[in-house]
């Protein structure tokens, strides 16, 4: 009997959506693919904004592909592009529209923000279809109107000041840990011209209990301050200077005072910098450090100078997105004492729902002076109390995803969470 109850009860609710989907719809909407995967994309509240489109899952079967992207803005909040590429009927048609949101923006008025940069950049494909018969257009004009402001007074002059603290504690009968971390920074940012300070510091205790009688305790601390200011030189060019003074157990350093100068060359003018970048960059510094302990170099203090290079391809398109670079760090009065590093992320849409998933990096490592001559005990290997020797570093991943079946992607039901798991 409950089996009999239990078919018919999974008969009808398998029934219902085919008689919900004999219903007439309407006019054909537009059919979108929205690529967001390197922002912070709420489908689902689009879904409900934005309601005379059809949302596709492969970008082959829109007629627009939707490219969004997010980077950081100067005065602490987000700048968000979005690229609108025509496909058939409307191939060949690109447009792309911004929306800036502030330091204080909520999460809630951000993605209406970016919902209503969607509404205004779909209405032009939209209205070439017969839907645009159901489409009304409104303004709403704010109070002040007609009231001329020739310029915008900023009381804090473009800077923007962030304050940050946490703390963390975990322990069990044999394992205790903690750690705080803390940090002031200030940044000014305009159009010729960064500029930024930050303090920062943290403190990590360990202690492993590892049988009556012996107790393992492991600390590293961290505190530094560093400054730079970056001039814009034209639109491929960048110039940089920065200093720094820092304290890293981790490292053996007591006490380590940085200098540099830098310039860099975009291929690609700096306006393309949310689809492509391509820059070479090449910095000079000098630097002071005194160690904690005497290193393998037999020093406990010295003066070095260095130069580095790198070269690096970021680059975000309707096939998917890749990110590419190489850098090289030499010390100049030994140039055998150097490093070298390769790094790369690559995505790439294969077909229709395949896509492939790549990154990874690979050092060489050549330039750690700063190791204390004398080894250390297993407690501290173990523990990473401090960095180890190496001649190399590697990381990488690889990953396939594919998806099938039906192309359309608006329906919105979040009942009992997504539904990725049954029990």
């Amino acid at each position: 009997m409950i089996a009999r109850i239990a078919t018919c009860l999974l008969l009808a609710l398998l029934a219902a959506p085919g008689r919900a989907a004999a219903q007439d719809t309407g006019p054909e909407l537009l059919r979108v693919y929205l690529d967001c995967p390197q922002t912070h994309c709420d489908l689902d509240f689009f879904r409900r904004a934005v309601t005379f489109v059809d949302y596709v899952r492969d970008r082959n079967d829109a007629a627009v592909h939707v490219l969004l992207r997010e980077q950081d803005t100067g005065g602490g909040g987000d700048a968000f592009t979005a690229v609108f590429i025509g496909r058939e009927a409307f191939a060949g048609r690109e447009d792309t529209l911004r929306y800036f949101s502030p330091q204080d923006a909520t999460d809630s008025a951000e993605r209406e923000g970016i919902a209503q940069m969607l509404r205004l950049g779909l209405v032009p494909f939209a209205s070439r279809l017969p839907l645009a018969a159901q489409l009304r257009l409104s303004y709403e004009a704010p109070a002040d109107a007609f009231v001329r402001t020739d310029s915008r007074r900023d009381p804090w002059n473009n800077w923007v000041f962030r304050v940050r603290g946490s703390g963390f504690l975990e322990g069990e009968s044999r394992v205790r840990e903690a750690e705080l971390f803390g940090g002031v920074s200030a940044q000014r940012v305009t159009a010729a011209l960064k500029l930024g300070v930050a303090v920062e510091g943290s403190y990590e205790w360990n202690e492993f209990e590892v049988d009556s009688v012996t107790t393992v305790t492991s600390t590293q601390e961290s505190y530094g301050i560093s400054t730079f200011a970056v001039r814009s030189l034209g639109p491929h060019w960048g110039f940089r200077v920065a200093a720094s003074a820092d304290r890293s157990t981790y490292r053996n350093r007591r006490l380590g005072i940085r200098g540099l100068v830098g310039l860099e060359y975009d291929i690609y003018p700096y306006t393309e910098s949310a689809s492509r970048l391509f820059t070479i960059r090449y910095e000079l510094g000098a630097s002071r450090y005194r160690y904690d302990e005497v290193t393998i170099f037999d020093k406990l203090e010295e003066t070095l100078l260095s130069h580095a290079l790198e070269v690096e391809l970021d680059a975000t398109q309707p096939w998917g997105s890749v990110g590419l670079g190489a850098s090289g760090f030499q010390y100049l009065d030994d140039l055998s004492s150097n490093s070298l590093e390769l790094f790369g992320d690559i995505e790439v849409r294969l077909y229709r729902g395949l896509s492939l998933e790549l990154d990874g990096s690979v050092s060489r490592i050549r330039d750690q002076r700063h190791l204390p001559a004398e080894g250390l005990t297993p407690e501290e290997i173990l523990l990473r109390q401090q960095e180890l020797a190496t001649d190399y570093r590697y990381d990488i991943s690889l990953g396939l995803s594919y998806s099938f079946g039906s192309i359309f992607n608006n329906v919105v039901n979040r009942r009992f969470g997504d539904g990725d798991a049954f029990f």
